[in-house]
């Protein structure tokens, strides 16, 4: 199997600028601007009346930028587009429409069944689901049409007005209109605040210690096996038909009420999950990472301090944040060979390298739900596949004789709610996922029902390796889980 090419790392993050909510906001709004006044374009005074509107909706921008009004809270997003209408009683109606019908060509078309068909393998006909996908999604993305679109409309009419305004008036604002302005903003910025401190409450627990319920001691386990399907909603695992998982549960320690980190994005939760900690300490908030690197040490750090090696196999968005400790999977692939390649590469990395921490990341499931929806029998194959794959890969690493003292971990680093595969502001279906532990260090038949977090990862694995704990790391050891001889 391929590794993620140079030119694919970047194309992976040149694409979460469109992929991400916050970013792709602003974009899609100066490019909707361009595009509908492009005739106008080489006119000098027309381009100065442009430029100077700009600047009037850039604390616009910004307030959108900082409060993204996540989940429940897009609701409350239609109250300033109606003050608007109150206030400056201004209905651009052909630049609505026109950025109506650029917004769902980009999601529909280009994103939904062009970049997934030539990406993934997707039908061209997927547009026929898709739609109804971008107006349920609920997550953190540019397809959450019910977050963008009183977004970008009321940016896209303030700065039409002032464009108008300024074309016919001159670049010089009427002390009226600036006060108007002012006060419109300023209603905008304190009702903001005021719905994001009381009414944002569904964000998990940050536990407020650094790890300490356990002292590490001397190893448990020679290995340990982390087997990530990435984007398996729990509900939908209990549902299919998964007869090796099942037996690994069955045999080993089940963690019921195991809860994912917010924002619940891949690079985020992985972040989490091999640091210990959560994104304000570690310094990754979304896949669109700007400053690449974690800023705290990680469960690979860890091991390097034993004289023992991790590896991470995953694909090029993960290298934005553990860097040389990724071996990279390309994504460009047809969905159905996805996870049948990454398993021969992970057998090839644990043949060669023989490392002592192995992280593989299955990524089919994940990309079913976000190209095809969660609640249709295509995602529940997808894990009825990852069900098949993680038998072979494990029976396979019984035969390199690599299970004799190996502690495996199954989970998903996220769950996926309706819509595109929605993943990130916690919606029904992302916050508790799958997650238990099988192996002769770890209690059989055991089920752990008080709610745990996906943070405990890192300190779980440095615990059954003999690893001192990650700089930062905040999760409790899941002690619950692991038996010790008498």
């Amino acid at each position: 199997m391929k590794q993620a090419s140079g030119f694919e790392k970047v194309a992976a993050r040149c694409w979460n600028l469109l992929n991400e909510g916050k970013p792709f906001t602003p974009i899609f709004v100066t490019g909707t601007m361009l595009l509908f006044y492009f005739g106008q374009l080489g006119n000098g005074s027309f381009l100065q009346a442009l430029a100077f509107s700009f600047l009037l909706v850039l604390p616009l921008l910004a307030m959108y930028f900082i409060y993204d009004f996540p989940l429940f809270l897009r609701n409350y997003l239609w109250i300033p587009f109606i003050v608007y209408l109150v206030m400056w009683k201004e209905t651009p109606i052909s630049l609505w429409l026109f950025s109506l019908g650029l917004y769902f060509f980009f999601t529909v078309f280009f994103w939904g069944t062009i970049y997934y068909h030539l990406r993934i393998g997707t039908s061209w006909l997927n547009f026929t689901r898709f739609w109804k996908l971008v107006l349920k999604n609920s997550d953190s993305t540019s397809g959450n049409a019910q977050e963008q679109m009183p977004k970008f409309l009321l940016i896209l009419s303030i700065w039409s007005y002032y464009l108008h305004y300024f074309n016919n008036e001159g670049v010089q604002l009427a002390g009226s209109e600036g006060m108007k302005l002012i006060g419109f903003y300023s209603f905008i910025l304190i009702f903001s605040f005021i719905l994001h401190r009381y009414l944002f409450d569904w964000k998990p627990k940050v536990i407020a210690t650094y790890t300490n319920n356990v002292q590490p001691e001397k190893a448990l386990s020679d290995k340990v096996v982390v087997l990530v399907v990435d984007g398996m909603r729990k509900e939908r695992f209990e549902e299919a038909n998964t007869p090796f998982l099942d037996g690994l549960r069955r045999n080993g320690t089940d963690f019921s009420q195991m809860e994912t980190v917010y924002p619940a994005r891949t690079v985020v939760c992985f972040s989490s999950m091999f640091t210990g900690t959560y994104p304000f300490e570690h310094g990754i908030k979304s896949n669109m990472v700007w400053k690449l690197g974690i800023k705290v040490e990680s469960i690979f750090d860890s091991l390097r301090k034993v004289n023992k090696k991790g590896r991470l196999l995953g694909i090029a968005h993960l290298v934005d944040s553990m860097g040389d400790d990724v071996e990279t999977v390309t994504a460009v692939m047809h969905n159905d060979v996805a996870d049948r390649n990454i398993i021969e590469r992970a057998k090839k990395i644990m043949g060669e390298q023989d490392p002592d921490l192995l992280v593989v990341q299955l990524i089919s499931t994940d990309q079913t739900g976000h190209s095809r929806g969660v609640l249709y029998d295509e995602y529940i194959q997808k894990i009825e596949e990852a069900d098949a794959l993680l038998k072979e890969y494990v029976e396979w690493l019984e035969q390199e004789g690599k299970m004799k003292n190996t502690t495996l971990i199954v989970c998903a680093d996220h769950g996926q709610a309706d819509g595109i595969g929605g993943h990130g502001h916690l919606d029904e279906g992302e916050r508790y996922v799958p997650f238990f532990m099988h192996g002769p260090n770890i209690k059989k038949g055991h089920v752990v029902n008080e709610k745990q977090s996906l943070v405990s990862v890192a300190p779980t694995i440095s615990y059954l390796m003999g690893a001192p704990y990650p700089s930062h790391s905040r999760g409790p050891v899941l002690i619950e889980a692991i038996r010790k001889e008498e």
